[in-house]
């Protein structure tokens, strides 16, 4: 898995080894990572979660951005991101261990861009 890439063409091709040390190579696989066309905060994965989870989102334009997490009852919990970045995909590993079980929202504020979603703490 490639964790941290950016915008631009990746190129991909497998290496099998056999048992005997014989390998071969598999064809080459382009994929092409470009600009992002919209803002978008995805749902958390897992959610349900116990206690890591990951919190993804884009971004089309440079912006100011800020993630945090907030209890259900609007408490600032948080803040995981709170700087200025370039446009492109990001993920964020957000640790829930110092967190009681429930309800919490994580909202992403970019440029003009303001969404909220809901994630869950089983512990």
């Amino acid at each position: 898995m490639d964790e941290n890439i950016s915008v631009g063409k990746y190129s991909y091709r497998l290496k099998q080894i056999d048992n005997d040390g014989t390998f071969e190579f598999s064809s080459t696989i382009e994929v092409d990572l470009g600009i992002p066309k919209d803002f978008q905060l995805s749902q958390n994965y897992p959610n349900p979660f116990n206690p890591m989870t990951k919190i993804q989102y884009t971004l089309p334009v440079d912006a100011q951005v800020t993630l945090q997490i907030y209890s259900i009852t609007g408490e600032l919990m948080e803040s995981l991101v709170s700087e200025y970045q370039t446009s492109g995909s990001y993920t964020i590993d957000f640790d829930g261990s110092n967190f009681a079980s429930g309800t919490y929202l994580y909202r992403l504020v970019a440029n003009d861009f303001v969404q909220t979603k809901k994630m869950t703490l089983v512990k």
